[in-house]
């Protein structure tokens, strides 16, 4: 079950991705610190996935968790 919710997150997390890739792809960014700001979020929140993606897959695997 816990799975669902999982899923749920990282998907949220690609939307929040995709969105900040788009706005940088669209010349949003005002100046280079700005973009380096961004690019930042982009890390974290892939750094998020990678984790929650990691805990599903774990969970999956195992009759421990």
């Amino acid at each position: 079950m816990i799975d669902k919710y999982l899923e749920h997150l990282v998907q949220k997390l690609n939307e929040q991705i995709r969105s900040l890739e788009e706005s940088l792809g669209g010349g949003a960014a005002k100046d280079y610190a700005e973009y380096q700001y961004v690019c930042g979020q982009i890390k974290g929140l892939l750094a998020a996935r990678f984790e929650m993606s990691d805990l599903k897959q774990r969970l999956e695997n195992s009759d421990e968790w």
